[in-house]
């Protein structure tokens, strides 16, 4: 059960990353960002499905053609048996070079139909993958205004709102960085179920991106650990309760 991705647990995980954001930053774009990072892993989960069944009527319509291919074959080699008189042998030579065309038009038939469950898979996972590559780069955007060298700096007219405390964007940048990984896990899901070498390397090239920006979020991270003061966060006032008298 530890030699694959579950795409349920993939799921959960992101609903409780989802909860998480919610609840430390209230209505943020990011938790609605999360909410369609959770959107994408359950369609991921219903697409993988269908996917990696195989379509029966095209491998049907294959073993048509090759039970056709060998027929021919077996008629050809039942009549070259039977051959007795040059003429024969004449009228079987034209016959011959009519069924060699018609069995290389039935071959390049047969090797179109192979190819077109393969095509067909490979199509509909890359315009998945090309959704999930989309979403990674809104993940980023979300996080490129979030510089913590201007944390205590004067702002300008046109500077982002920076409201938070070292702490939160420290917890915000976190979130990011969990939402990367997890999309590139549904990525993965699609190498998992197919071994097409295009799909495989397009996965690749996702997951090469979502750990390129993680490293630029802990680099940030790294930045405000080293930065004077405390970024504990600090528990709630307590209200004092009157002594009785």
């Amino acid at each position: 059960m530890y030699r694959s991705l579950d795409s349920t647990k993939i799921i959960d995980t992101l609903l409780t990353l989802q909860k998480r954001i919610e609840q430390r930053f209230p209505g943020s774009g990011l938790s609605r960002v999360c909410s369609e990072v959770v959107g994408l892993a359950q369609q991921t989960s219903e697409r993988i499905v269908a996917v990696s069944q195989p379509i029966w009527g095209l491998r049907l319509s294959l073993l048509a053609l090759l039970a056709i291919v060998l027929a021919l074959a077996a008629l050809f080699a039942i009549e070259a048996s039977a051959l007795k008189t040059s003429d024969d042998l004449s009228e079987m030579m034209q016959g011959v070079d009519a069924g060699v065309n018609l069995v290389i038009v039935l071959g390049g038939a047969a090797y179109f139909l192979a190819s077109l469950e393969t095509r067909w898979k490979r199509d509909r996972a890359l315009k998945a993958l090309h959704e999930l590559r989309s979403i990674i780069h809104v993940i980023d955007m979300h996080q490129l205004t979030k510089d913590p060298s201007m944390l205590g700096h004067l702002r300008t007219a046109s500077s982002p709102d920076r409201p938070m405390t070292p702490f939160e964007l420290i917890r915000y940048l976190d979130y990011c960085s969990e939402m990367l990984s997890l999309t590139a896990k549904c990525a993965a899901l699609y190498a998992e179920k197919l071994s097409d070498p295009v799909v495989v390397e397009t996965v690749g090239d996702i997951e090469l991106l979502t750990s390129d920006l993680s490293n630029k979020i802990w680099q940030k991270i790294t930045i405000i650990e080293t930065l004077p003061g405390d970024h504990a966060p600090h528990p709630p006032a307590r209200t004092q309760k009157p002594s009785p008298t």
